[in-house]
This record gives C-alpha cells, structure tokens and sequence, in this order.
C-alpha cells in the first residue's frame, strides 16, 4: 500500500486545488465539516480511521487532510507523521476536543499547518482552512525555488570544474611545448591507461579520475630545468635524478587544487613506483602502489618506448610490448601489462602513427 500511495503522490499535481479528505470516526462530526467545505466549495472525500485516510489517499491524492486528533487505533498525531514522510505537501489541520497548548504545538512541530478546537464555528474552519492553504502555496513555492536554486549552483559548480579541468589540461599542453620530441604525451598515455581501464572494467568514478591523473602525470616537469628537459643526448645521472623530482613536484601543485580526486593524485606521485619496490618516490612495492598508478607507468611507458628521440628512434609496437612483458613482475603490475596487450590484440588502444614523426617543428608566420 505505501508503494501505491506513492504512486498518487506522484500525479497528486493532477488532482484539484479544491478537494479535502475529512478524518474523523464519528460520522457526524464528518457529515458537519463536509457540509461546511462543500459550502466552501471544496470536493470531499471521508475516512472513519487513519488506517481508512491513508487507503482513500493512495488512489485519491488531495491538498488538504482535516483530521481529527483522538482516533483508536492510528491517531492523528501517528497519520500526521504518515502523510509526512509520504506527502509532504499535504496541508494537514488537526482538530483536537481539547484546548491544549502543549498538543497543539505538538501537532505543529511534527508538520501540522494549523489546528482547530472542538466546538467549532464554520467561519472559523474556513478561515483556518484558508490559512492553512496559504501556508501550503508559500511551502511549496518556497521548495520549487530552493530546487530551481539548487539546479542553478549545480550547473555553475560543473561549469567551473569545466573550466578547471580545461585549464589544468592547457598547463599539460603548454609543458609539452618545452619538448618538442613529445608533443601529445600526455593525451596519448591518457588514452592507453583507458584502454587498460577498459580491460580491467574499473567502475565509472575511479575511470573519471585516472583518465584526469594521467593527463596530468608529468604536470610536475614544470619545475625540470628546460636544458635537462631538452637535452639532445642521453642524461647524465645527476640530470636523471633531477627529472625524477617531477612526481613529487606535480602531487605539491596539485594536492590544494584537487583535494576530492585522491586517484589522479596517486597517478601523479606514483606512476614512477615499481612493482618490485624499487621505484620511486615512496618505493612503493607491488599491490601497494594504487592501481591507477600502475596502469598509468604501463601507458607511459609504451607512449616513451614508441615515441623518438633525437639520439634513438622508436619502437615498434611489438618491441615495446615485448619489452613491457620483460618488466612485468619487477617494473610493471603484471595484470596491467596483460590488460594492455589484450588491449591492443583487440583493437580498443589507439595504435603510434607512424605517419607522423615525433619531432615537430614550430615555424612562425610573421
């Protein structure tokens, strides 16, 4: 029965602005207060028992219930609280035999618009009515504009995370602009680590965060020397330990700014652990090091692999896959590396284009 008075609740906004539904057990009390809403040109439905008031509900919804307090059973303070928690924009006014403060300011407190007394005139139910009517209209015009409020904030709030994102992503790209022989890195790892996600079948929230992470892996070589960065020959140790800084550099920026997005954090600290334990920065060792990351060095690692550089060329895809199955167990999460290879065999990973050569030139046109 609840599932069916919620149904009518649903199309209560059908239902006339001019229909009450009279609660009492004593039928003559009923047949008085019908002929003064009818009089007042209200629709009434009647109900010898809150039991009977909630079944008259689930088929015919009203805007107003006038109930009387003291029923066995189901009182009224017991179906106040029912068409509380099932129609909340139901004008509720409680009729009580008794002049009593304390139950009257009970019955308002659990949700009640108003209350009459017994004995009662009809100049005073319609007025009662009436304010308890115009409670109801405020109420509700009230709700209406808080969810039209909050459906404003809600859509600002996404176009400033629109707007965030887009501009942590243009940071990315201005990095790559520093290096010439890695231009689209970071777009190219994002889209292998989806792949691998895709394999793995991560659940939707964890996918949002990986594909931002690995966007945003390398965000932290804004603080590597652009001498070290763009050096032509191969690095010399002190210069490699100087670009293994980036992932602690990265996570510092970007920690303040994304505080509810901990897995693209962990993307951007960890994606330079090893599975054995060795890596770095925080020699994380195996199922410790957050899955995200892990994906991520497996996608980063075969975007470096395949792409070239001025003192070597890229692999091929099957060198490089050969050279990720190699590492699997001591550098890379071996379930990772299964994942991409299954990956690429079915055609979900975006494949080098051999095509374009890595190096790009930037000509100005004056």
């Amino acid at each position: 029965m609840p599932d069916t008075f919620r149904h009518s609740v649903a199309t209560a906004k059908g239902a006339s602005e001019r229909a009450c539904l009279i609660v009492d057990d004593e039928p003559g009390m009923r047949a008085l207060l019908r002929r003064v809403m009818q009089a007042d040109g209200f629709e009434c439905h009647e109900a010898g028992s809150g039991e009977d008031a909630l079944r008259v509900l689930a088929t015919n919804p009203v805007p107003l219930v006038l109930s009387d307090y003291h029923m066995p059973a189901m009182d009224g303070a017991a179906l106040l609280q029912a068409i509380q928690l099932r129609a909340p924009d139901t004008a509720v006014v409680i009729i009580t035999a008794t002049a009593d403060v304390q139950l009257a300011v009970k019955c308002l407190e659990g949700g009640a618009l108003d209350y009459l007394t017994k004995p009662f005139a009809a100049d005073e139910v319609r007025a009662r009515v009436a304010q308890a009517m115009a409670k109801r209209s405020l109420l509700r015009e009230n709700a209406a504009y808080r969810a039209q409020l909050e459906a404003r904030v809600a859509e600002q709030a996404s176009q400033y995370e629109e707007l965030f994102l887009a501009s942590l992503q243009s940071l990315a790209d201005a990095l790559e602009v520093k290096d010439a022989y890695t231009w689209g890195h970071s777009t190219r790892v994002s889209r292998y680590a989806m792949a691998i996600a895709d394999v793995l079948q991560l659940p939707d929230a964890l996918r949002t965060q990986l594909e931002l992470g690995s966007r945003l892996h390398d965000i932290g070589k804004i603080g590597v020397r652009e001498a070290v960065l763009n050096k032509p020959g191969p690095l010399t140790g002190e210069e490699y330990a100087h670009v293994m800084e980036h992932p602690v550099i990265g996570w510092r920026i970007l920690s303040p700014l994304l505080r509810d997005m901990p897995h693209a954090l962990a993307v951007v600290r960890s994606h330079h652990e090893r599975f054995d334990g060795e890596g770095t920065p925080d020699q994380l060792l195996g199922p410790s090091i957050p899955l995200e990351a892990r994906i991520t060095a497996v996608a980063d690692s075969f975007d470096a692999m395949t792409s070239g550089r001025p003192y070597r060329d890229g692999m091929s895809v099957e060198e490089a896959m050969e050279e990720l199955e190699r590492h699997a167990g001591t550098q890379f999460d071996p379930c990772c590396v299964t994942a991409f290879k299954l990956a690429l065999e079915r055609d979900h990973a975006l494949r080098p284009d051999w095509n374009v050569r890595r190096r790009r030139e930037l000509t100005l046109v004056a």
